[in-house]
């Protein structure tokens, strides 16, 4: 039996990824060493990281004015690292509430300076997120930050916001963690993009953040090194071990992308799996998507059953077909679909039958 694992991160990885891992692990291309085992200023491991970064550079477009840094500690670290990087002397930041995850980055931006919450969608449990003619910007904030896609709400924006790209104008920061690489984006709009790889790059414990040149170099008083953009451009982000086994397999994810025809073919294919399953929601009473239409995640696709007394009963019929980590986030309920860039079309295939046939038998 197939297995087609929905979880939301870590996440499924393409099998022809994990296939050339394996072939790989004990002896790298004849170097007699696992990665695993590598000095990571070593030159077999130098050019393993090179490599990944020209390829996700070729990826998604990134300009030449800006760095890729390969850190570690997860998105949640960048809550802290980017006030800590662009208050650059001012006393706040702007950020756009959308979900659970623009919480925590608004929780910890608290702690360096004031936050001015531009918009929230929580009046209606999340569940939409506000356009740019309802945000309150403020002008003299040092930036604006927001969640382009929440894992946990499945509430995804399919725009970039315009703040203007000329000298002086208040840099947007994204946190991608959950979209990244699933569709083509004009990184040049960006003064900030980070996301943690365990999602749609590779195994957990990489983060990658892809910042505008001219916004390091000036950290708020009292910034740990490890936390410095500055100090991590400057090396390489090699400063201390990197998660070199992480940035391997995140370097082969690319090279399977680009194989496959690069984000453009990714996003097709993306579009194609999600309408699938958001039409196979739509088509009966008996499942619900509680997310606006115009801000439905190709990535993270929630949803529940008219009788939540059924979940279980749901979750047991999946698993038996093979259809793992369906189980809605905690703060939520109900069920959660992940289908992520390695997620094959013939997963949600395999999930929307299983659904017509639970709703023959239990509706």
């Amino acid at each position: 039996m197939t297995i087609y694992n929905f979880s939301a991160g870590p996440a499924v990885l393409p099998r022809d990824v994990l296939q050339q891992v394996q072939a790989e692990l004990v002896d790298w291309h004849g170097s007699g060493m696992s990665v695993m085992e590598m000095s990571h200023r070593g030159k077999e491991f130098m050019g393993i990281a090179a490599e990944a970064e020209a390829d996700l550079r070729e990826l998604m477009g990134i300009p030449a004015n800006y760095k890729v840094l390969f850190l570690q500690g997860g998105a949640s670290s960048q809550f802290a690292m980017v006030p800590m990087n662009l208050l650059r002397g001012k006393a706040s930041a702007d950020y756009l509430n959308t979900g659970e995850w623009s919480k925590k980055a608004i929780k910890e931006a608290k702690k360096y300076g004031a936050v001015n919450v531009v918009a929230s969608s929580e009046d209606k449990n999340f569940s939409y997120a506000p356009t740019q003619d309802q945000w309150k910007l403020d002008p003299n904030a040092a930036y604006v930050h927001y969640t382009p896609n929440e894992t946990i709400g499945g509430v995804e924006i399919f725009w970039t916001p315009d703040l203007g790209t000329q000298p002086g104008s208040v840099p947007l920061v994204a946190d991608m963690s959950s979209t990244i690489l699933s569709r083509p984006i004009d990184v040049s709009k960006f003064g900030v993009i980070y996301a943690g790889a365990q999602k749609n790059i590779g195994p957990a414990g990489l983060t990658i953040v892809i910042v505008r040149d001219d916004l390091i170099g000036e950290t708020v008083k009292g910034t740990p090194t490890m936390f410095d953009y500055k100090i991590h451009a400057d090396n390489d982000s090699m400063y201390n071990t990197p998660a070199t086994f992480a940035m391997y397999t995140a370097g082969l994810v690319f090279k399977w992308l680009k194989a496959r025809g690069g984000l453009v073919a990714m996003e097709a294919t993306n579009r194609e799996k999600a309408n699938l399953l958001y039409d196979a929601l739509d088509a009966t009473d008996f499942y619900a998507s509680p997310v606006a239409r115009d801000n439905r995640s190709l990535m993270n696709v929630p949803f529940t059953l008219k009788d939540a007394a059924l979940d279980e009963a749901f979750l047991k019929a999946a698993k038996g077909r093979g259809l793992i980590q369906l189980k809605g986030h905690r703060s939520v309920g109900g069920m959660r679909a992940s289908i992520y860039n390695a997620m094959p079309v013939e997963g949600v295939r395999a999930l929307v039958d299983c659904m017509r046939e639970f709703e023959k038998s239990h509706g």
